[in-house]
């Protein structure tokens, strides 16, 4: 396709963003990114400052896929720790790129919203750009693009969950809430068919990590994705068909030869 995605004024054809946690190996995590056709990655900066030896090999793994690296707050439970994390990213990775996660439940990992609004405001102040982790709530989207936000990134489902887009009313409100902002599903998408069913509503793009890392084959799921993003949106351009309550028969009625019974 050659339609683009344009986040903080820069443009990317890929609408797959990919996580690097959870691989394999190093090997697979590198043929599954270029197999997936990202140009996105979400880097942990924990995994950065406690790997070692390791942390660089891998920090130099990305480097070299020539991808953009969007550094994220994993973790963090507290508006002051993810934005000291995102301080220390921006120092690690050389970028003012952020995904914003400030988790207010230990279970399901729902984003702490006030906390959140509150960190994406201290970190626009210093000149970061902010993909927030948020819910498909619309007031929390209105706050959240008011402190100076341009993406949103609500959930479709638990981190790491795989049920897909739990609440496609509320996801749908959102997107026409926001006709003009970029929307990426985050969180929760388990199969290709959930990706390609966010694209085909309207979404700009999914952002997932395990359903990929954790497949049986991560670099083939990585492509199946990749497809899958591409048919969403082609389907959401071509204009699908409404869904209908009756049948309705493909073959014209009229015209059609008939018997009568005597």
């Amino acid at each position: 396709m050659t339609d683009q995605v344009l986040f903080y004024g820069e443009t990317f054809t890929s609408r797959l963003l990919l996580g690097t946690a959870q691989y394999p190996s190093p090997a697979i995590l590198s043929d599954a990114i270029k197999a997936s056709g990202a140009e996105i990655v979400t880097v942990s900066l924990r995994r950065e400052s406690t790997g070692g030896k390791n942390g660089r090999a891998f920090w130099d793994l990305i480097k070299a896929l020539n991808v953009r690296v969007l550094p994220n707050t994993a973790g963090c439970h507290s508006v002051k720790e993810a934005v000291t994390t995102a301080e220390m990213a921006r120092d690690v990775f050389d970028t003012d790129w952020i995904k914003l996660e400030v988790i207010g439940h230990a279970d399901t990992l729902q984003p702490d919203v006030f906390g959140l609004v509150e960190a994406a405001r201290e970190l626009i102040s210093q000149g970061f750009k902010v993909f927030p982790y948020t819910t498909d709530d619309l007031v929390v989207g209105e706050k959240l693009l008011s402190v100076g936000c341009e993406v949103l990134m609500p959930w479709g489902a638990p981190i790491g969950s795989g049920k897909g887009l739990n609440n496609v009313f509320a996801l749908k409100t959102m997107r026409a809430h926001f006709p003009n902002v970029p929307l990426v599903v985050d969180a929760g998408i388990g199969l290709p068919s959930h990706a390609a069913q966010a694209l085909e509503l309207g979404y700009d793009a999914v952002l997932l990590n395990t359903a990929v890392a954790k497949a049986g084959d991560p670099v083939k799921m990585a492509k199946a994705f990749a497809l899958a993003t591409e048919a969403g949106r082609l389907s959401y351009h071509a204009g699908a068909m409404e869904a209908r309550d009756m049948a309705v028969p493909s073959t014209p009625v009229l015209g059609l030869a008939f018997s009568e019974t005597l």
